[in-house]
Protein backbone atom coordinates (compact mmCIF):
# COMPACT_ATOMS: atom_id res chain seq x y z
CA UNK A 1 0.00 0.00 0.00
CA UNK A 2 2.74 2.54 1.06
CA UNK A 3 4.61 1.60 -2.07
CA UNK A 4 1.75 2.74 -4.29
CA UNK A 5 1.40 5.50 -2.51
CA UNK A 6 4.59 7.32 -2.93
CA UNK A 7 5.31 6.09 -6.54
CA UNK A 8 5.51 8.72 -8.56
CA UNK A 9 4.42 11.10 -5.34
CA UNK A 10 6.17 14.46 -5.09
CA UNK A 11 7.82 14.50 -1.41
CA UNK A 12 9.50 17.55 0.07
CA UNK A 13 11.84 16.88 3.24
CA UNK A 14 12.80 19.70 5.31
CA UNK A 15 15.92 18.69 7.60
CA UNK A 16 16.50 16.26 4.38
CA UNK A 17 20.52 16.16 4.56
CA UNK A 18 20.26 15.56 8.56
CA UNK A 19 19.90 12.37 10.36
CA UNK A 20 16.14 11.19 9.72
CA UNK A 21 15.73 13.13 6.66
CA UNK A 22 18.57 11.53 4.48
CA UNK A 23 17.06 7.90 6.10
CA UNK A 24 13.48 9.28 4.84
CA UNK A 25 15.22 9.96 1.12
CA UNK A 26 16.35 6.82 0.41
CA UNK A 27 13.06 4.52 1.79
CA UNK A 28 11.34 7.26 -0.37
CA UNK A 29 13.87 6.92 -3.35
CA UNK A 30 13.59 3.16 -3.34
CA UNK A 31 9.64 3.83 -3.08
CA UNK A 32 9.79 5.55 -6.67
CA UNK A 33 9.20 8.99 -4.95
CA UNK A 34 10.40 12.40 -6.74
CA UNK A 35 11.90 13.56 -3.71
CA UNK A 36 13.14 16.83 -2.81
CA UNK A 37 15.25 17.92 -0.13
CA UNK A 38 15.80 20.94 1.69
CA UNK A 39 18.43 21.92 4.18
CA UNK A 40 20.92 24.65 5.60
CA UNK A 41 23.35 22.81 6.08
CA UNK A 42 24.29 24.71 9.12
CA UNK A 43 27.28 23.32 11.19
CA UNK A 44 25.81 23.09 13.91
CA UNK A 45 23.22 21.13 13.04
CA UNK A 46 22.81 17.52 11.63
CA UNK A 47 23.06 18.06 8.14
CA UNK A 48 25.74 16.64 5.89
CA UNK A 49 25.83 15.34 1.78
CA UNK A 50 27.47 12.31 2.73
CA UNK A 51 23.97 11.03 4.18
CA UNK A 52 22.81 11.29 0.51
CA UNK A 53 25.92 10.21 -1.48
CA UNK A 54 24.58 7.22 -2.50
CA UNK A 55 21.28 9.08 -3.94
CA UNK A 56 22.54 12.20 -4.67
CA UNK A 57 21.71 11.55 -8.69
CA UNK A 58 17.98 10.39 -8.02
CA UNK A 59 16.70 13.67 -5.56
CA UNK A 60 16.85 17.28 -5.93
CA UNK A 61 18.76 19.50 -2.80
CA UNK A 62 18.03 22.83 -2.18
CA UNK A 63 20.51 24.66 0.29
CA UNK A 64 18.10 26.73 1.50
CA UNK A 65 16.66 27.86 4.89
CA UNK A 66 13.70 27.55 6.41
CA UNK A 67 13.34 30.74 8.02
CA UNK A 68 13.38 32.03 4.22
CA UNK A 69 9.88 32.16 3.93
CA UNK A 70 10.19 32.85 -0.12
CA UNK A 71 12.57 29.90 -0.54
CA UNK A 72 9.60 28.04 1.48
CA UNK A 73 6.57 28.95 -0.38
CA UNK A 74 8.99 28.24 -4.11
CA UNK A 75 9.30 24.51 -2.90
CA UNK A 76 5.79 23.70 -1.32
CA UNK A 77 4.35 24.04 -4.39
CA UNK A 78 3.38 21.24 -6.72
CA UNK A 79 4.43 18.53 -3.82
CA UNK A 80 1.56 15.90 -2.16
CA UNK A 81 3.27 14.97 1.14
CA UNK A 82 5.41 17.45 3.07
CA UNK A 83 7.90 15.99 6.09
CA UNK A 84 8.56 18.42 8.26
CA UNK A 85 11.74 17.76 9.77
CA UNK A 86 13.91 20.81 9.83
CA UNK A 87 14.85 21.83 13.71
CA UNK A 88 17.09 22.81 16.15
CA UNK A 89 17.57 20.24 18.85
CA UNK A 90 19.93 20.35 20.86
CA UNK A 91 18.03 21.30 24.55
CA UNK A 92 21.43 23.34 26.03
CA UNK A 93 21.76 25.74 22.84
CA UNK A 94 17.47 26.36 23.21
CA UNK A 95 18.96 27.73 26.80
CA UNK A 96 22.10 29.59 25.37
CA UNK A 97 20.45 30.72 22.29
CA UNK A 98 16.72 31.11 22.58
CA UNK A 99 16.04 33.55 20.25
CA UNK A 100 17.64 31.26 17.09
CA UNK A 101 15.45 28.19 18.60
CA UNK A 102 12.40 30.58 18.37
CA UNK A 103 12.78 31.09 14.89
CA UNK A 104 13.81 27.83 13.83
CA UNK A 105 11.14 25.91 16.09
CA UNK A 106 7.99 28.18 15.88
CA UNK A 107 8.18 31.05 13.99
CA UNK A 108 10.03 29.20 10.75
CA UNK A 109 7.42 26.74 11.03
CA UNK A 110 4.31 29.16 10.79
CA UNK A 111 5.97 30.19 7.42
CA UNK A 112 5.74 26.53 6.43
CA UNK A 113 2.18 26.59 7.30
CA UNK A 114 1.61 29.78 5.79
CA UNK A 115 2.76 28.91 2.25
CA UNK A 116 1.10 25.58 2.17
CA UNK A 117 -2.39 27.76 2.61
CA UNK A 118 -1.33 30.00 0.05
CA UNK A 119 0.53 27.69 -2.51
CA UNK A 120 -0.31 24.16 -2.05
CA UNK A 121 -3.44 23.80 0.56
CA UNK A 122 -4.17 19.69 -0.75
CA UNK A 123 -0.29 18.93 0.54
CA UNK A 124 -0.30 16.23 3.26
CA UNK A 125 2.05 17.45 6.00
CA UNK A 126 4.28 15.31 8.93
CA UNK A 127 5.73 17.49 11.29
CA UNK A 128 8.39 15.88 13.75
CA UNK A 129 7.75 16.70 17.15
CA UNK A 130 9.13 15.88 20.74
CA UNK A 131 9.00 13.63 24.06
CA UNK A 132 10.74 16.55 25.55
CA UNK A 133 7.57 18.86 25.70
CA UNK A 134 6.13 16.65 28.37
CA UNK A 135 9.11 17.64 30.71
CA UNK A 136 9.23 15.63 34.12
CA UNK A 137 7.09 12.94 33.76
CA UNK A 138 4.15 12.31 36.71
CA UNK A 139 3.38 8.93 35.89
CA UNK A 140 4.83 6.27 32.81
CA UNK A 141 4.24 5.66 30.87
CA UNK A 142 3.52 8.90 29.62
CA UNK A 143 0.59 8.85 26.68
CA UNK A 144 -0.80 11.38 25.07
CA UNK A 145 -2.83 12.88 27.81
CA UNK A 146 0.08 13.66 29.91
CA UNK A 147 0.49 17.63 31.35
CA UNK A 148 2.64 19.27 29.31
CA UNK A 149 5.27 21.22 31.04
CA UNK A 150 8.80 21.07 29.06
CA UNK A 151 11.45 21.88 31.10
CA UNK A 152 13.62 23.50 28.20
CA UNK A 153 13.29 26.71 25.33
CA UNK A 154 13.28 23.89 23.21
CA UNK A 155 9.90 22.03 24.42
CA UNK A 156 8.21 25.47 24.42
CA UNK A 157 9.09 25.94 20.67
CA UNK A 158 8.59 22.91 19.62
CA UNK A 159 5.51 22.47 21.05
CA UNK A 160 4.68 26.37 19.40
CA UNK A 161 5.28 24.39 16.31
CA UNK A 162 3.42 21.51 16.66
CA UNK A 163 0.28 23.04 17.88
CA UNK A 164 0.64 25.60 14.58
CA UNK A 165 0.30 22.33 12.62
CA UNK A 166 -2.37 21.13 14.47
CA UNK A 167 -4.34 24.97 14.29
CA UNK A 168 -3.60 25.26 10.49
CA UNK A 169 -5.59 21.42 9.83
CA UNK A 170 -8.41 22.25 12.39
CA UNK A 171 -9.15 26.04 10.59
CA UNK A 172 -7.39 25.91 7.20
CA UNK A 173 -7.95 22.37 6.33
CA UNK A 174 -4.04 21.72 5.78
CA UNK A 175 -4.18 18.05 6.43
CA UNK A 176 -1.05 17.93 9.05
CA UNK A 177 -0.30 16.10 11.88
CA UNK A 178 2.50 15.74 14.49
CA UNK A 179 4.91 12.59 15.81
CA UNK A 180 6.31 13.07 18.98
CA UNK A 181 9.21 11.00 18.61
CA UNK A 182 11.77 9.54 21.80
CA UNK A 183 15.42 8.97 21.11
CA UNK A 184 15.79 8.33 17.61
CA UNK A 185 19.06 6.70 16.84
CA UNK A 186 20.54 4.37 13.61
CA UNK A 187 23.18 5.04 10.46
CA UNK A 188 23.71 8.40 9.22
CA UNK A 189 22.65 10.24 13.23
CA UNK A 190 24.77 13.15 14.14
CA UNK A 191 27.68 11.69 16.24
CA UNK A 192 30.49 14.22 16.40
CA UNK A 193 28.65 16.23 19.59
CA UNK A 194 25.92 15.23 21.66
CA UNK A 195 23.40 18.36 20.08
CA UNK A 196 21.57 15.62 18.39
CA UNK A 197 21.25 12.98 20.82
CA UNK A 198 23.61 11.95 23.56
CA UNK A 199 23.59 7.73 22.34
CA UNK A 200 25.54 9.31 18.91
CA UNK A 201 28.49 10.46 21.04
CA UNK A 202 28.39 7.47 22.97
CA UNK A 203 28.30 5.82 19.59
CA UNK A 204 31.80 7.74 18.35
CA UNK A 205 33.50 6.99 21.92
CA UNK A 206 32.85 3.35 21.92
CA UNK A 207 34.03 3.17 18.48
CA UNK A 208 37.26 5.27 19.11
CA UNK A 209 37.91 3.40 22.36
CA UNK A 210 37.21 6.87 24.68
CA UNK A 211 34.72 6.26 27.66
CA UNK A 212 31.11 6.85 27.46
CA UNK A 213 30.54 9.34 30.24
CA UNK A 214 26.68 8.73 31.73
CA UNK A 215 25.65 11.70 33.58
CA UNK A 216 24.32 11.34 37.57
CA UNK A 217 23.91 7.63 38.73
CA UNK A 218 22.73 6.15 35.45
CA UNK A 219 19.35 5.03 36.74
CA UNK A 220 17.59 7.23 34.14
CA UNK A 221 14.97 5.13 31.96
CA UNK A 222 14.81 5.65 28.13
CA UNK A 223 13.14 4.46 25.79
CA UNK A 224 14.68 4.29 21.80
CA UNK A 225 13.23 4.13 18.12
CA UNK A 226 15.55 2.76 15.20
CA UNK A 227 15.56 4.99 12.76
CA UNK A 228 13.84 2.85 10.15
CA UNK A 229 10.39 2.46 12.58
CA UNK A 230 10.67 5.91 13.01
CA UNK A 231 10.06 5.64 8.97
CA UNK A 232 7.29 3.86 9.39
CA UNK A 233 5.82 5.56 11.68
CA UNK A 234 5.96 8.85 9.33
CA UNK A 235 4.82 6.92 6.18
CA UNK A 236 2.05 5.76 8.88
CA UNK A 237 1.07 9.36 9.17
CA UNK A 238 1.11 10.33 5.98
CA UNK A 239 -0.69 8.01 4.40
CA UNK A 240 -3.65 7.60 6.27
CA UNK A 241 -6.48 10.38 6.90
CA UNK A 242 -6.66 9.32 10.43
CA UNK A 243 -3.92 11.07 11.21
CA UNK A 244 -4.84 14.51 10.54
CA UNK A 245 -5.31 17.38 13.70
CA UNK A 246 -3.70 14.48 15.59
CA UNK A 247 -0.39 13.93 17.76
CA UNK A 248 1.06 10.44 18.46
CA UNK A 249 3.76 9.31 20.77
CA UNK A 250 6.42 7.07 19.33
CA UNK A 251 7.94 4.83 21.69
CA UNK A 252 9.39 1.23 22.62
CA UNK A 253 8.80 -1.45 24.80
CA UNK A 254 12.67 -2.46 25.55
CA UNK A 255 13.16 0.31 28.10
CA UNK A 256 16.59 0.54 29.42
CA UNK A 257 18.78 2.26 32.01
CA UNK A 258 21.38 4.57 30.92
CA UNK A 259 23.96 2.61 32.55
CA UNK A 260 22.94 -0.78 31.52
CA UNK A 261 22.21 1.13 27.96
CA UNK A 262 26.08 1.75 27.81
CA UNK A 263 27.41 -1.38 28.93
CA UNK A 264 25.22 -2.71 25.83
CA UNK A 265 26.86 -0.88 23.79
CA UNK A 266 29.70 -1.56 25.31
CA UNK A 267 29.15 -5.58 25.09
CA UNK A 268 27.87 -5.50 21.80
CA UNK A 269 31.13 -3.48 20.03
CA UNK A 270 33.49 -6.31 21.86
CA UNK A 271 35.31 -3.41 23.79
CA UNK A 272 35.16 0.17 25.64
CA UNK A 273 34.61 1.74 28.93
CA UNK A 274 32.32 3.43 30.92
CA UNK A 275 32.53 6.03 33.61
CA UNK A 276 29.75 7.63 36.22
CA UNK A 277 29.79 10.87 36.20
CA UNK A 278 28.01 14.30 37.60
CA UNK A 279 25.90 16.49 35.84
CA UNK A 280 27.17 19.65 33.94
CA UNK A 281 25.23 22.36 35.62
CA UNK A 282 23.50 23.43 32.63
CA UNK A 283 22.12 19.66 31.88
CA UNK A 284 21.22 18.60 35.18
CA UNK A 285 18.85 22.03 35.63
CA UNK A 286 16.72 20.82 32.12
CA UNK A 287 16.89 16.98 33.14
CA UNK A 288 13.71 15.16 32.89
CA UNK A 289 14.54 12.09 35.21
CA UNK A 290 12.77 8.72 33.84
CA UNK A 291 10.56 8.75 30.35
CA UNK A 292 9.21 6.30 28.49
CA UNK A 293 6.14 6.55 26.19
CA UNK A 294 2.87 4.86 26.00
CA UNK A 295 2.32 4.72 22.03
CA UNK A 296 -1.36 2.47 22.13
CA UNK A 297 -2.65 5.65 20.10
CA UNK A 298 -0.59 5.25 17.44
CA UNK A 299 -0.72 1.63 16.92
CA UNK A 300 -4.24 1.49 18.21
CA UNK A 301 -4.92 4.35 15.29
CA UNK A 302 -2.38 4.24 12.63
CA UNK A 303 -1.27 0.40 12.72
CA UNK A 304 2.40 1.40 13.82
CA UNK A 305 4.37 -0.91 16.39
CA UNK A 306 8.21 -0.78 16.16
CA UNK A 307 9.83 -3.44 14.73
CA UNK A 308 13.71 -3.27 15.80
CA UNK A 309 14.81 -4.48 19.19
CA UNK A 310 17.42 -2.25 20.74
CA UNK A 311 19.78 -5.26 20.37
CA UNK A 312 19.82 -5.18 16.58
CA UNK A 313 19.52 -1.27 16.16
CA UNK A 314 22.82 -1.30 17.82
CA UNK A 315 24.02 -3.58 16.15
CA UNK A 316 23.49 -1.97 12.66
CA UNK A 317 24.48 1.40 13.66
CA UNK A 318 27.70 0.20 15.70
CA UNK A 319 28.56 -1.47 12.30
CA UNK A 320 27.59 1.50 10.06
CA UNK A 321 30.12 4.05 12.10
CA UNK A 322 32.60 1.41 12.08
CA UNK A 323 32.67 1.63 8.22
CA UNK A 324 31.77 5.39 7.38
CA UNK A 325 32.49 6.87 11.06
CA UNK A 326 35.85 9.46 9.30
CA UNK A 327 32.43 10.86 7.33
CA UNK A 328 31.13 12.56 10.32
CA UNK A 329 33.28 12.45 13.62
CA UNK A 330 34.40 15.96 12.67
CA UNK A 331 32.62 19.01 10.87
CA UNK A 332 32.59 18.76 6.95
Amino acid sequence: MTSSIFSGAKVLVTGGLGFIGSNLAHRLVGLGADVTLMDSLIPEYGGLEYNIADIRARVVVHIEDVRDPDAVARLVKGQNFLFNLAGQTSHVDSMTDPKTDLEINAAAQLSILEACRRHNPGVKLVFASTRQLYGRPQYLPVDEKHPIRPVDVNGINKLAGEWYHLLYNNVYGIRACALRLTNTYGPRMRVRDARQTFLGIWIRNVIEGAPILVYGEGTQLRDFNYVDDAIDALFAAATNPGSEGEVFNLGATDVISLKDLAAKLISLHGSGSCQIVPFPPERKAIDIGDYYSNFAKIRSELGWTPKVGLDEGLRRTLDYFSKYGRHYWSNP
